[in-house]
C-alpha cells in the first residue's frame, strides 16, 4: 500500500464503524492560551473532554496535522538524527465522546481495543506476532490499581506474554497541569529483522527508544479530571481519544526501516538530491542534513498555509527557528549558498492537494515566503561567520599555544568564550553544534558550561514574564454551564456565574468568570475583548477583559462579586464596542480593497483591532508605491462614504458561505454554519 491508501484504509475502517470524518485543525492555535501549535489530534476537542460543548457527534475520526518543537512535547533535536522522529506529522486518530446522560451514544476500552487489533492485523495485516501491547501497571501516588479491565480484554486477542505492564510515566496520558486525563494502551511493533529478533527478545526493547521497536497507536482512556490539587475526580463521561503516528504506520506496512524510507519522503529526498547534487545513503552527516531539510519542509509550509508567518516572536519565531535549521544544515553539509529549499513547496503541494489543498493553492506564495527567509538568513549567517572572524583576530592563538595544539594532535589549545557562543546563537541564530564546528577549524574549544548558563538565564527571563497560576474551577451553577452568546444583538443581558476561578498573573490576583450567557465579545479575529461591568444590588464588579479559553468566554475581573449565585445585569462599554466595531469593518474593507490594487495573493495573516486603531498584517513581495497606497485607501474612503448597510445573515451552511463569495481566513477554523457580512456584494 502506499501511503495515500494506507490513510484513506483507516478513514475508510472508522466510517463502517459509524464514526464522521472531522478535517484537521489549522496547525496554528487562535483561542488556547495552553498552546501555540496543535500538537496532538485531540486538541480541536478539548471543549467536548471538559464539558464546555456538546459534541455534533459522538463518534469520529480524522488525521490531523501536529507540530511538536516546543514545550513539552519538543521534537526537534531529534529530527534528522534518528528515522522516527517529526516536527510535523499526521495523526491518524478515532474518538468516542461519553454522554453522562446516556452510555449508550459512546464506547470505551472494549470497542477501542478490538477495533485497535481489527485494524492492524486483519485490514493492515500487519503480522501479530511482531505487536506489543502495554496496559497502565497502577500508581500509588494517585491511588490508581491496574488497568486490569484493558489487559482482560487484550488477552482476548493477544498472547498475555506480550502485553507489557508500564508505569504512570508511559501509560497515563494528561492534557496538562490540570484538566481530564485516563490511563492508556500503547502498540508497539518490532521491525527487524528475523535474525535480530532470535537474539534478543523484542519484549526488552519496548519503550527503550529502539529505532526499530517503536509505538503505532496509543489508546487513551480518559475517565479522571485531574485538579489543581493533584487529585483526581471521575469525569461524569468516560470517553476514549486515540492517536497513531501516519508516518510510522507506513513505515511499517511498506516495510521499511526508516520514515524517511516511506513514500512521504521519498520524492521530497529525491529532490533534494537533483537541487544538491548529493546523495542520500552515502554519508551519515549529508543524510541527517536531507532528513532534517525534507523534515522541517512540511512544518514550515504547513505553518505559512495556515496563516502563521515566519517572525521574531512566538509561533512565528519557532517557524523561523525551524527554517533557519534547515538552511543551516544546508549550507553546511550540502554547500548550498543560495536559496533553494522553497523548491520543495511544488512537491508538497501535489502529494497532498487532494487532502490538504490549501498547500496547492498556495504554493506560490508559500514558496515566495521560505525564498526570502533563506535568502535573509543565508546573509545573517555571513555576517555571524565575519562576526566569528572578528573574534579570533581579537583573541589570536599564542605561538605557545599554537606548539600545544600541534603536539597534542591538533586538539584544541584555547577556549571561546560561552558568553560569545550564546550572542551567535541569539544575534544570529547559530545552532551551539554550528559554533562549535567552525571554532574546531580555527583551533577554538567552546566554553559550553557557559554557554548553557547564558542560555538557562534567557529561559528564566521568559518563563518569569510568562509567569501564570489558576486555581481548579468553582463551580456555581452546574445545571446550566453550556455558554451562549447574545452580544451580536444585545449589549445588556441578565446573567448568572456558572463558575469562577482566581489566577495570578505576574504576581497580581484576578478572577476569572464565567457566565451562563453573555453579551461581553471576546478577543477574537484580531479584535480585542470588551469591557464593562455586571451589577446586582448596587454593586458593581468591572470586567477589564473578555477572552476565549477553547469556545468558551472568559471575563477578567479585579475582585469577586460578594454574591455570586445571584441573577446580574452584564453591560458592555458601548462606546469602546461600536469604535471597535467600525475599526473591525474597515480592515475587511481594507482586505477587499488591497486584494484590487495588489493582487488575490493577498491574505490576512494577522490583524489588531481595538477602539482607536487598526493594524492589517499581509505579505507581499515589493514595497507597496505611494500610488498603490493612495489607490486603497480611496477605495475603503470611498465604501465608507457610501455609508452602506450592514447584511448579516446567521446560520449559513459553509459551503453556501463559500458559494456567495465569502471570504474564508486561512488558519480559522470554521463550523458547519456561520455568520456572514456583506458590506458590497
Amino acid at each position: 500500500m502506499n501511503s495515500a491508501e494506507i490513510r484513506q484504509k483507516f478513514l475508510d475502517f472508522f466510517n463502517s464503524k459509524e464514526h464522521n470524518y472531522v478535517k484537521s485543525a489549522p496547525l496554528v492555535v487562535k483561542d488556547d492560551p495552553t498552546l501555540m501549535f496543535i500538537n496532538a489530534g485531540m486538541n480541536q476537542f478539548k471543549d467536548y473532554f471538559l464539558g464546555n460543548k456538546v459534541p455534533n457527534s459522538n463518534r469520529v475520526a480524522n488525521t490531523q496535522k501536529c507540530l511538536r518543537v516546543s514545550g513539552k512535547h519538543n521534537d526537534l533535536d531529534e529530527v534528522g538524527h534518528d528515522t522516527y522522529h517529526h516536527t510535523l506529522f499526521e495523526m491518524l486518530g478515532n474518538w468516542s465522546f461519553g454522554d453522562p446522560k446516556d452510555s449508550s451514544k459512546g464506547y470505551f476500552k472494549k470497542e477501542a481495543i478490538a477495533w485497535a487489533w481489527e485494524l492492524l492485523t486483519e485490514v493492515y495485516q500487519l503480522p501479530k506476532d511482531r505487536l506489543y501491547v502495554t496496559v497502565f501497571e497502577g500508581d500509588k501516588e494517585d491511588k490508581l490499581e491496574l488497568d486490569d479491565e484493558a489487559r482482560q480484554l487484550w488477552s482476548e486477542h493477544i498472547d498475555s506474554s506480550r502485553v507489557i505492564l508500564a508505569s504512570k510515566k508511559d501509560n497515563f496520558w494528561e492534557m496538562g497541569e490540570t484538566g481530564p486525563c485516563g490511563p492508556c494502551s500503547e502498540i508497539h511493533i518490532d521491525l527487524r529483522t528475523d535474525e535480530e529478533r532470535n537474539k534478543i527478545d523484542g519484549l526488552t526493547l519496548v519503550n527503550q527508544d529502539h529505532p526499530l521497536v517503536v509505538e503505532i497507536w496509543n489508546l487513551v482512556f480518559i475517565q479522571y479530571n485531574r485538579k489543581k490539587d493533584k487529585s483526581l475526580e471521575n469525569l461524569p463521561a468516560k470517553h476514549v481519544d486515540t492517536g497513531m503516528g501516519f508516518e510510522r504506520l507506513c513505515m511499517a506496512i511498506q516495510a521499511k526501516e526508516s520514515n524517511y524510507d516511506t513514500d512521504v519522503f521519498t520524492p521530497l529526498i529525491k529532490m533534494v538530491e537533483e537541487l544538491s547534487g548529493k546523495t542520500y545513503g552515502d554519508n551519515d552527516k549529508i543524510d541527517i542534513a536531507i532528513r532534517v531539510i525534507v523534515d522541517h519542509i512540511r512544518a514550515v509550509a504547513f505553518a505559512i498555509s495556515d496563516g502563521q508567518l515566519p517572525s521574531n516572536n512566538k509561533a512565528g519565531y519557532v517557524i523561523r527557528r525551524i527554517l533557519r535549521r534547515a538552511v543551516r544544515y544546508g549550507f553546511t553539509f550540502l554547500d548550498k549558498k543560495e536559496p533553494f529549499i522553497y523548491n520543495l513547496v511544488t512537491v508538497l503541494g501535489e502529494q497532498f492537494k487532494n487532502l490538504f489543498p490549501e498547500l496547492d493553492s498556495q504554493s506560490d506564495f508559500i514558496q515566495k515566503v521560505i525564498k526570502e527567509e533563506e535568502a535573509s538568513f543565508l546573509r545573517t549567517l555571513e555576517n555571524g561567520i565575519k562576526r566569528f572572524e572578528n573574534y579570533v583576530k581579537d583573541n589570536p592563538i599564542s605561538k605557545e599555544q599554537q606548539i600545544d595544539k600541534d603536539h597534542h594532535g591538533g586538539g584544541a589549545a584555547i577556549e571561546l568564550s560561552g558568553a560569545f557562543a550564546f550572542e551567535l546563537y541569539d544575534t544570529y541564530g547559530f545552532p551551539y553544534d554550528l559554533t562549535e564546528l567552525i571554532a574546531k577549524e580555527q583551533g577554538f574549544n567552546v566554553d559550553e558550561k557557559g554557554f548553557k548558563s547564558e542560555l538557562e538565564k534567557q529561559k528564566e527571563r521568559s518563563r518569569s514574564a510568562a509567569q501564570e497560576d489558576k486555581s481548579d474551577w468553582v463551580m456555581v451553577n452546574e445545571e446550566d454551564h453550556v455558554e451562549e452568546f447574545v452580544g451580536y444583538d444585545f449589549l445588556e443581558a441578565d446573567v448568572k456565574i456558572t463558575r469562577y476561578r482566581e489566577v495570578t498573573v505576574k504576581k497580581k490576583n484576578l478572577y476569572e468568570l464565567v457566565f451562563n450567557i453573555t453579551p461581553f465579545y471576546a478577543e477574537s479575529g484580531g479584535q480585542v475583548g470588551d469591557t464593562g461591568y455586571i451589577e446586582v444590588g448596587g454593586e458593581k464588579t468591572y470586567i477589564t477583559g473578555t477572552r476565549k479559553e477553547n469556545d468558551v468566554f472568559v471575563h477578567i475581573t479585579e475582585k469577586l462579586p460578594e454574591h455570586t449565585s445571584l441573577t446580574f445585569r452584564a453591560v458592555v462599554d458601548s462606546k469602546k464596542r461600536r469604535l471597535t466595531e467600525k475599526n473591525h469593518s474597515a480592515t475587511h474593507l481594507l482586505h477587499a480593497a488591497l486584494k484590487r490594487v495588489l493582487g488575490d495573493h493577498v491574505q490576512q495573516k494577522g490583524s489588531l483591532v481595538d477602539p482607536k486603531h487598526l493594524r492589517f498584517d499581509f505579505a507581499h513581495f515589493q514595497k507597496i508605491s505611494e500610488e498603490e497606497l493612495e489607490t486603497v485607501e480611496e477605495m475603503v474612503n470611498s465604501k465608507i462614504r457610501e455609508g452602506i448597510s450592514l447584511d448579516e445573515k446567521k446560520n449559513v451552511p459553509i459551503n453556501t458561505a463559500r458559494e456567495m463569495g465569502a471570504t474564508a481566513l486561512f488558519g480559522e477554523k470554521y463550523g458547519d454554519t456561520v455568520r456572514v457580512i456583506t458590506f458590497d456584494p
